[in-house]
């Protein structure tokens, strides 16, 4: 893969957040720059379009602001993906593996219908527990995952292999080194 640099220009470095040792890497100055977020959105849109992609979902929060972006220029719906108890409707549940724990997310039970197309997409892929554990609750439901999508890629920390195993195609924007 082939790191975008203007995008990568774009991505704020943050040393020492969360936790001393790693680098966060932060989208919102990206979504903040009117130019940097219409190319990302262009960019990750181009092999989706005319594909018939039914529906896009997106992990909270980034995810959503990305998602919301995708589905409109592919015509698609949205499926917002949440941490357990902050949908109002009735959910399906999945749980997750976090660096430190397990964590569960949901989505409502009537957000994808058996055998609609649907992308997955976020702001990166780090360790991959979070798009693993929604690729399974999208499949739980009888999605068809198309394929997954993120502006970054920490590609040391294997999230894309994970996803990839699982038989899922992964487009990412930009690599960073490290955490």
């Amino acid at each position: 893969m082939t790191t975008d640099s203007k995008l990568a220009s774009s991505i704020r470095a943050i040393k020492d957040y969360p936790k001393p040792g790693i680098v966060f890497r932060d989208i919102t100055t990206l979504l903040g720059d009117a130019d940097a977020f219409r190319h990302a959105v262009d960019e990750l849109v181009k092999p989706y379009q005319g594909l018939g992609v039914d529906k896009i979902a997106g992990i909270e929060a980034r995810g959503f602001i990305l998602g919301g972006a995708l589905a409109h220029q592919l015509s698609a719906g949205f499926v917002p993906i949440r941490k357990k108890g902050k949908l109002p409707h009735q959910t399906v549940r999945v749980a997750y593996s976090l660096e430190y724990g397990v964590d569960e997310m949901e989505m409502h039970i009537d957000a994808v219908k058996p055998g609609q197309r649907v992308i997955l997409t976020d702001d990166l892929i780090a360790t991959g527990g979070t798009a693993e554990g929604a690729v399974k609750l999208l499949r739980q439901q009888g999605a068809e995952i198309v394929s997954a999508c993120f502006v970054i890629d920490l590609p040391e920390l294997g999230g894309r292999k994970k996803l990839e195993a699982l038989g899922v195609e992964v487009r990412t924007l930009v690599e960073f080194d490290g955490h």
